[in-house]
């Protein structure tokens, strides 16, 4: 039974609720305070639908407040998790075709060999607009009308459904614009009206002002000494035209500790919750859809839709879904720092810059969700997240094999 747990800490207190069984998630959580540097965090995990994981602690700033039940942050790119939901949500009431053309939706998108584009492929990330050439205008981000028009005059990077590349922030732009074409709403009301109202989530695509004293300011990460040996990051570096360096760089000055990038809706980057928000968004599909989307279209949602040796932009190997993220252990390659993130086959989820991350898996009935304030330096998850999901795997009896989890 779930019992209360309560550590000090020397960043702060850790509190909160664990059944006995993940006692190690627990114990992996404090050991991120004492031993890798956690600032402030929240995790949360269900099993069976019912919560067996909610701890938080730490501070909302390194001197600053204790971070309390109710702190939120930026969960960057586990942002796009939700806004893939909503597209899934759609073409399960027949409000969108994921195979259709995107021009049936969106007709000012089929320009300069984007024609054929499928609504599949913005989800999977092949489209072919992982960043746009043209320089973003100073605050473009939070500009969504604006961004719709860059990404809709671009040339691709590749004929689209070729080749794959993380579409890192474009994801709200193309996806996201999906969503708005086909439900007549805005992807941030449709999110708050169909996913985190109902469900009773702190989790926002667009954050009320008054919400606004609950965000922990995200603290940049530390660059380690071997950082230039990433191909990413020399591709950043010295590459000005590839997808990496667009899709870091090319960005209009973009401070996401701003309230003006808390108020946008930019569905693959600025969602903002805690880990018992994402948690709790997952659970239903953890679970067989609940009233989010029937059983077949969880299933396609879950199924591996493109996989690649070398993504486009991140250049590693990567694996997605229809909009989700699945499991990739890239440890073996070399000079790729935090490039992996290890779940079980059958897990769909997403990863946050910094290291956030919410997932579902449908095979083992759990839901999980991790945010925190001190981002770490890397492509997916870093050891703090990882060891999380390593103790909430081992905690149900799965054993790590050939890459992901599995029971």
């Amino acid at each position: 039974m779930t019992g209360n747990f309560s550590r000090e800490t020397s960043v702060g207190k850790v509190e909160g609720i664990c059944d006995p069984k993940f006692e190690g998630v627990a114990e992996a959580f404090v050991e991120n305070f004492e031993k890798r540097d956690e600032v402030g965090a929240n995790v949360c995990i269900t099993l069976e639908g019912t919560t067996v994981v909610d701890l938080w602690g730490g501070r909302k700033a390194r001197d600053g407040d204790a971070w309390d039940r109710d702190t939120v942050s930026i969960v960057f790119s586990c942002t796009k998790g939700a806004t893939a939901l909503a597209a899934h949500m759609l073409a399960d009431r027949g409000k969108l075709d994921l195979d259709a053309k995107v021009t049936d939706y969106w007709p000012e998108y089929g320009t300069n060999g984007k024609e054929e584009t499928l609504v599949s492929m913005m989800l999977d990330h092949s489209a072919g607009v992982p960043h746009v050439r043209e320089k973003v205008k100073p605050g473009g981000y939070w500009d969504h009308d604006y961004m719709c028009g860059l990404v809709a005059g671009e040339t691709p990077f590749w004929e689209p459904g070729t080749r794959n590349g993380y579409h890192g922030v474009t994801f709200a732009w193309t996806v996201g614009e999906m969503v708005r074409r086909a439900s007549g709403t805005s992807l941030g009301a449709f999110f708050r009206d169909e996913i985190a109202g109902p469900l009773g989530l702190d989790f926002w695509i667009g954050l009320p002002e008054d919400k606004e004293p609950r965000v922990a300011a995200m603290i940049d990460a530390e660059i380690p000494a071997d950082a230039a040996t990433s191909r990413f990051t020399q591709a950043v570096m010295n590459d000005p035209q590839s997808p990496s360096h667009l899709f870091l760089l090319n960005n209009g000055g973009a401070n996401f500790n701003s309230r003006e990038c808390h108020a946008a809706e930019v569905g693959s980057a600025n969602g903002i919750t805690n880990g018992r928000g994402l948690a709790g968004m997952y659970q239903p599909l953890a679970n067989g859809g609940g009233k989010l989307v029937s059983a077949d279209t969880l299933n396609r949602m879950g199924r591996v839709a493109m996989a690649t040796h070398e993504d486009a932009t991140l250049l590693i190997p990567s694996r997605f879904a229809l909009g989700f993220m699945k499991s990739m252990d890239n440890s073996a390659v070399p000079n790729a720092i935090n490039s992996s993130c290890v779940l079980s086959e059958d897990a769909f989820g997403h990863v946050g810059m910094g290291g956030s991350i919410g997932f579902a898996d449908p095979g083992a009935q759990m839901s999980f969700g991790y945010n925190m304030n001190r981002m770490g330096f890397g492509i997916l998850l870093n050891d703090r997240g990882q060891a999380l999901v390593d103790a909430a795997y081992d905690a149900i009896g799965y054993k790590r094999s050939g890459g992901v989890f599995a029971g």
